[in-house]
């Protein structure tokens, strides 16, 4: 088992006062059988009255109300978080899916829909060719060999950039510009396995790497794909390595522009200024 503690801090300067609307904050780490919640701590100023409750996906969500004006918005949450997956290759495949290409079962195609492919990428040629570097269409192949590859090819191909933009480029533009930011390589990797016919989704959350890893200092983004007997599973197209005792999930999705850390309006004059820390230390 290793601890973590997470601070993560949000600050916004308005250029005057602003009456700030209802913020959306995903900032409490999920937890289930791999990942506990020791403690989570939430300091909002000016004072913000929060509502909780759990999206569709079960991730953790408070609303937060703001009564007076402000030229300053602070959000900080600051979580210790225990980790038991700290071997995660330790898993068995259902016999069916050892091998690609595989279906899923009846059941499980109805509940993983959502998580399939949409049609947005599919039979793209350029995709197409880029999947044909790793695999042969006409060649079976170990199933987790071959996600192991297709994760390994992105982090070969694809230069890593911080990029403070909003929103996902596309799967073709990443392709094209062989760059992109953590969360534009995990929807690559979503894009790849869902046109091969694995279902997947977006997580956000934190990393714990070395201090002088621009990665220790910002949020985290990466893939999970259900594998049957074994699960979901995460892979970090970003680290090129299977998710493991060093990722802090916080909210999953089907699409990765559904969790936003903190979303929210405000009234007041144009301008304003946002700056972003985040501090992950080991305290096993």
């Amino acid at each position: 088992m290793k601890r973590y503690s997470v601070i993560h801090q949000t600050i916004y300067e308005f250029s005057g006062l602003a009456q700030l609307q209802d913020h959306t904050l995903r900032l409490r780490p999920r937890e289930d059988h791999d990942q506990h919640i020791e403690s989570f701590e939430l300091n909002i100023t000016p004072q913000a009255s929060l509502r909780w409750h759990r999206d569709v996906e079960s991730n953790s969500v408070a609303i937060a109300t703001f009564l007076a004006p402000t030229d300053r918005l602070m959000i900080e949450s600051t979580s210790v978080v225990q980790k038991y997956d700290v071997s995660p290759h330790d898993f068995l495949i259902a016999e069916y899916a050892v091998t690609y290409p595989f279906e899923y079962t009846q059941d499980e195609k109805t509940t993983l829909q959502p998580y399939l492919d949409d049609g947005s990428t599919t039979n793209n040629e350029q995709l197409d060719n880029w999947i044909s570097e790793v695999w042969a269409h006409d060649k079976p192949m170990q199933t987790f060999e071959l996600l192991l590859l297709l994760n390994q090819q992105i982090y070969k191909s694809i230069k890593y950039n911080v990029r403070e933009e909003e929103g996902v480029q596309s799967t073709l533009y990443t392709l094209s510009a062989r760059t992109g930011s953590c969360r534009d390589l995990a929807s690559l990797y979503i894009d790849v396995v869902r046109q091969l016919g694995f279902a997947a989704r977006f997580v956000s959350g934190y990393i714990h790497t070395a201090p002088s890893d621009t990665l220790s200092q910002s949020t985290h983004a990466w893939a999970e794909v259900f594998i049957p007997g074994a699960g979901w599973k995460g892979f970090d197209p970003t680290q090129g390595s299977l998710v493991g005792g060093e990722h802090i999930a916080v909210a999953v999705t089907r699409s990765p522009d559904l969790v936003p850390p903190i979303s929210g309006d405000f009234w007041g004059l144009p301008g304003s200024h946002l700056k972003v820390n985040v501090w992950t230390n080991d305290i096993s």
